[in-house]
């Protein structure tokens, strides 16, 4: 199987689209700015104590007070908070975790009220994004994470990725992080580290350690609620949880961010460092590969799959419910019950397919088609847990029920990624009225002579919706041959499958967009609209 990463990094947002086989199976979106991102670390101070929910709100500084639960505390929470109180609050500079007495364990059925109290300082870590009306969800229980493993301060245990099968490789990977952690330290050895030299542990582990040690002298100097800690780079950060070796290319548009990842995938896979790619090429990444058409068939409320039959998907705030339509495939079988599993396989697949790419999370309720037979709705539920396997996100999938619904939960880390597939019009801008389509030829034409005249910008590209590109570009000499002898070859025009129909962007040299929208194209509409209603009122006498 072709595996391909195709990483489209924009001004505001960084899209990395993972292919196998050319066909789009994981689609992340996040903006470059983003806040309460899960991993970072906060110092915050609890606000309310809730013991009827066992929990507290805690401040970090977003709109809605974040979530901390009993169970999210940490059985070390006790050494925890003797450390917090030292190295933060009364800023002890010889503090540390090494040197600090342990503490007893917490009681796992004990309350919140006993632990903590309003205006307390704590250092808490972002485990889920806030979704909805709900805010951030937090933990005490501070983890590093790296490529082969990750670090727990407080700590004391080592733990070893159940993918690791042979038992002397866990031997010695137990041997050799015991011989090289510090004391009151825990350990999760991740699946990557299979086989790795003690050096490139080390090395790891160290830098892990630097960076617990830069976040607690950052603490000692901020005010509560402050960001303490975040990745370096995002693009890296979400290049490390779906990376691997067997990726044959990793296509980049950005020269910085190529940069990065160049440098990223040489220290893990030195032997995969040249698969990395900066693509330089003026249409933009997304269409070369082919993504922007497969995000707009798969995404949206109905999504289509082979021989015409098709699934629903709707998302409500607690779960998403999906329906199996066998479509056009009703006659596609003389044996009805061969047909349905034969669609309920495919279905699967698909229906797989989607829980990644869009990261649904949570309950997920799948009404397949009726099926008689009892050995057809195992081999559905079987086959759903096989391809399931690949699935990064912690799942469980229950066997169908006698009304023929499956019901899977899911890890949910962060607010599903919902694509809207529907256009605004370029045109009104949502006010209910269209410009002449056969006039937007002038309209770019205006739009050429003020960057050209009235700018004198030059080198620039123009981007339109395939149709209007085809539409300019045909016939001997074309529309767009005649501007570009007009106005001097200072232009390009490409099309832009991103874009609706009548939309249109400008790329400087620079790659930098120039925004042309003017007031006159904002205001005209709501301007006509007032017109029209002072012709309906009734003139004075």
């Amino acid at each position: 199987m072709k595996s391909e990463l195709i990483v489209d990094v924009q001004p505001k947002e960084v899209s990395i689209a993972l292919l196998e086989d050319s066909r789009l199976v994981s689609l992340q979106k996040e903006a470059r700015n983003i806040a309460y991102a899960v991993g970072d670390i906060y110092l915050a101070k609890v606000k309310k104590l809730m013991p009827g929910l066992n929990a507290a709100f805690i401040n970090v500084g977003y709109e809605k007070d974040a979530f901390l639960h009993y169970l999210d505390l940490g059985q070390q929470f006790k050494t925890y908070a003797q450390f917090i109180q030292e190295a933060i609050g009364e800023k002890k500079t010889d503090v540390t975790v090494s040197k600090i007495k342990r503490q007893p364990d917490i009681d796992k059925h004990g309350t919140i009220a006993d632990i903590l109290k309003p205006g307390q300082e704590l250092m808490v870590q972002i485990v889920k994004e806030p979704i909805s009306s709900k805010g951030p969800r937090l933990t005490t229980e501070i983890t590093f994470t790296g490529r082969y493993m990750v670090l727990i301060p407080f700590g004391d245990k080592i733990s070893i990725s159940q993918k690791i099968k042979s038992t002397e490789e866990k031997l010695r990977l137990r041997q050799l992080i015991e011989s090289i952690k510090p004391k009151n330290f825990g350990v999760i050895i991740r699946t990557s580290a299979e086989g790795k030299s003690v050096r490139d542990l080390h090395h790891e582990l160290k830098t892990l350690i630097r960076c617990w040690d830069e976040t607690v002298a950052k603490a000692r100097t901020a005010t509560a609620p402050a960001l303490i800690f975040e990745e370096e780079s995002r693009i890296v950060g979400m290049l490390r949880d779906v990376f691997s070796p067997t990726f044959e290319s990793i296509h980049v548009n950005d020269p910085e961010i190529h940069s990065q990842i160049s440098k990223y995938v040489s220290l893990i896979a030195p032997e995969s460092g040249d698969i990395v790619r900066l693509y330089d090429s003026d249409k933009p990444i997304f269409d070369h590969f082919g993504i922007t058409r497969q995000i707009k068939s798969s995404f949206g409320k109905t999504v289509s799959f082979k021989s015409g039959a098709y699934v629903i998907i709707e998302h409500t705030e607690a779960l998403h419910v999906i329906d199996v339509n066998s479509g056009n495939r009703s006659k596609a079988s003389a044996d009805q019950e061969t047909n349905a599993l034969e669609v309920n396989l495919r279905a699967a697949d698909e229906i797989a397919r989607q829980l990644r790419l869009r990261d649904m999370g949570g309950i997920i309720v799948i009404d397949f088609i009726d099926m008689n037979k009892a050995e057809h709705r195992q081999k559905l539920y079987e086959h759903m847990r096989e391809i399931m396997a690949n699935d990064r996100a912690r799942h469980n999938i229950l066997p169908l029920s006698k009304f023929g619904l499956m019901q899977i939960t899911r890890q949910r880390v962060r607010p599903a990624l919902d694509i809207i597939t529907s256009e605004d019009c370029p045109s009104c801008h949502g006010k209910g009225e269209v410009q002449p389509s056969l006039l937007f030829t002038d309209t770019l034409y205006e739009k050429l002579d003020y960057l050209v005249n009235t700018l004198g910008v030059s080198n620039f590209i123009l981007y339109v919706h395939p149709y209007v590109s085809a539409y300019l570009k045909k016939g001997f000499p074309s529309l767009y041959r005649k501007w570009q002898m007009k106005f001097g070859f200072r232009f390009r025009i490409l099309p832009d499958e991103s874009l609706a129909y009548l939309a249109y962007r400008v790329l400087d040299a620079d790659r930098n967009e120039i925004d042309l929208k003017e007031e006159k194209d904002i205001a005209s509409s709501s301007t006509k609209q007032q017109q029209r209603n002072n012709s309906r009122d009734p003139q004075p006498d």
